[in-house]
């Protein structure tokens, strides 16, 4: 009978027991998760300072007269005579893509409307008024009610706005969630400085 060799006379390593090819695996898929959280963390960063165009704050001087939102995109742009001055991140309302079609849906509306007063906010800090429903959004609403296309007592809604964090969130990071019920949000130290800026009866343009 020919003897097999043994693995220390081969000089070949043991095979792995299950033990340590468990303890492999597990450490695989630590090692994986955790580059998966580094790639979610730089995304995350990255989408949250891409957007602005300056990190300076707005001089004291400048009278934003525009404001035009991308909802797809997340971002808010404050122009002052034709200069886009600084771009903003946004959380817009939690309904989803598509213009408001009545009060409740969470959707923020997408047109063109103006800022109709500045005023303090208990519940978001500072709150820039919108003009909404417009003459447009009226006729819409009527014609979607004539059809059928809306429940018994639907309302148009109002109170749309741009705003702060809402009162007690703000140790979350709100903008990581679409979460109004169709205000346009930014930060609190952002409502501020835009408040201070921008003019009533500025032109907000709101697109998909």
């Amino acid at each position: 009978m020919i003897a097999c060799p043994s693995l220390a006379s081969t000089g070949l390593p043991p095979a792995p027991g299950a033990r340590e090819v468990a303890g492999s695996a597990h450490a695989s898929l630590a090692a994986a998760i955790g580059s998966c959280c580094m790639l979610l963390w730089v995304a995350a960063s990255a989408a949250g300072a891409a957007p602005r165009l300056t990190d300076q704050p707005m001089p004291r001087t400048v009278q934003v007269d525009r404001l035009r939102v991308f909802k797809q995109a997340h971002t808010l742009e404050a122009w002052s005579d034709g200069r886009l001055i600084k771009i903003y991140r946004v959380a817009i309302g939690r309904g989803g893509p598509g213009h408001k079609q009545h009060e409740g849906d969470g959707r923020t509306p997408e047109g063109t409307y103006a800022v109709e007063a500045k005023r303090a906010s208990h519940l978001f800090h500072r709150f820039l008024s919108l003009s909404y429903p417009s003459v447009k959004d009226r006729a819409s609403f009527a014609r979607a009610r004539r059809a059928g296309r809306l429940a018994p007592g639907a309302r148009i809604g109002g109170a749309i706005g741009i705003h702060g964090e809402k009162r007690g969130w703000s140790f979350l990071p709100h903008k990581w969630i679409d979460w109004t019920q169709g205000c346009i949000a930014l930060d609190n130290d952002e409502i501020e400085e835009l408040w201070r800026a921008v003019v009533v009866d500025a032109v907000v343009e709101i697109l998909p």
